[in-house]
């Protein structure tokens, strides 16, 4: 298995909006839609009952759109907007540092890096298992802050040649609960992040079966984060970028989180 860690690969909210400015006009029509309801669009459940929400994403499922998909895919606009809103930020974690913080936490302070944001973890690493379906690989988490409840959502099978991708909304968590999530006993049953897929001892492989291992991982990266400033540096895209079947790199400015001491 090929991991994939050199720069940051095309995002979930790139190909959401291959233009930038259609981000930001859907973002400036639900705050609109926002004002006039007196709704807050910070607020999961409000935001996907919104009249322009629906409309786009019926411009993408089709107009006959089930409520399963209207919900899932308007998650993944919920945070692809607060991200958009945040400012982008885009964190790649390299597999050195993701193998780290998989064996524990450094550092006590969870409290996210910023309001929303998109952490795109080794491509091939992580693992989505669920019974006797064919396995996928994890792209990243979407993670978007609303009062005292953070909420986040898992993304798999993203490739940049085509528009599929699957979006797994998790339970929103308390913030409150942050702490605890740095060392919780995800699975109860079994460690957490392992990986029983064939094949994957060969490449020490990791999967992600429970939304508290999504916590524990995302908790455990924002803790490093505040504890070893010189761990996030700025990515870069070489000049190789993207060829001889290299993943299409992503033209979002993001930081790399490193292995630093």
């Amino acid at each position: 298995m090929s991991l994939h860690d050199a720069y940051a690969r095309t995002t979930p909210v790139e190909l959401l909006f291959p233009d930038a400015e259609e981000a930001a006009s859907l973002s400036s029509r639900i705050a609109e839609e926002a004002v006039g309801r007196g709704t807050d669009d910070g607020d999961p459940d409000a935001f996907l009952t919104m009249g322009v929400v629906t409309d786009f994403v019926r411009g993408i499922e089709g107009a006959e759109a089930p409520a399963d998909a209207i919900h899932r895919y308007g998650a993944l606009v919920f945070h692809a907007v607060h991200f958009t809103r945040a400012g982008g930020p885009l964190y790649l974690l390299t597999t050195h540092a993701a193998r780290y913080l998989v064996e524990g936490s450094a550092g006590d302070d969870p409290s996210p890096s910023s309001t929303a944001g998109y952490l795109q973890l080794p491509q091939h690493l992580f693992w989505l298992q669920e019974g006797s379906t064919v396995p996928e690989s994890v792209d990243g988490v979407f993670w978007t802050v609303c009062g005292d409840r953070l909420h986040a959502m898992l993304v798999a099978s993203v490739r940049s040649d085509r528009t599929g991708l699957r979006v797994i909304p998790l339970p929103a968590a308390p913030l409150g609960e942050a702490s605890a999530w740095l060392d919780v006993d995800a699975r109860g049953d079994g460690s957490d992040f392992a990986n029983t897929m064939p094949g994957a001892e060969l490449d020490a492989l990791y999967a992600l079966e429970t939304s508290g291992e999504v916590f524990k991982l995302l908790a455990r990266v924002f803790a490093y984060l505040r504890a070893v400033p010189g761990a996030a540096v700025p990515g870069e895209c070489g000049p190789d970028a993207g060829a001889d079947g290299a993943p299409t790199p992503s033209r979002l400015p993001c930081t790399r989180v490193i292995l630093a001491g």
